[in-house]
């Protein structure tokens, strides 16, 4: 019987090291998915309140072609970005001075965010 718990143990020990290594999310993986989120509230914001303006999925596409983030992270950006977008859409029908205030806040982290992650990890 101990023969067999100290198989299986070893057994154990080595699927573990055969598993297959995970991705590594890069030091601003947490910083450009809060980007994404403010992108997809800015791509339901602004049309509501200024009209035709930025086109920020496109923007999306565009940070993600300039990433090249693995499927995983690609999901995770692409859900931020539809979380920031459902987030606003569920409240917002109008553009009230609220809507208004919330876009010039986005606007001005997004900003702030952008220049941040490129100022410490830009090559």
């Amino acid at each position: 019987m101990a023969r067999l718990w100290k198989s299986l143990a070893l057994a154990a020990m080595l699927a573990g090291l055969c598993a297959p290594a995970q991705a590594i999310d890069p030091l601003y993986q947490r910083q450009l998915e809060r980007l994404a989120e403010i992108m997809g509230s800015l791509y339901f914001l602004q049309p509501l309140c200024t009209g035709p303006g930025e086109d920020w999925r496109a923007q999306m596409e565009e940070l993600l072609t300039l990433d090249q983030p693995d499927d995983d992270r690609r999901q995770r950006l692409a859900g931020a970005f539809n979380q920031g977008y459902t987030a606003y859409s569920r409240f917002h029908r109008a553009c009230t001075p609220t809507a208004r205030e919330a876009l010039r806040r986005l606007l001005a982290e997004a900003e702030k965010t952008a220049r941040e992650i490129h100022t410490r990890y830009a090559e």
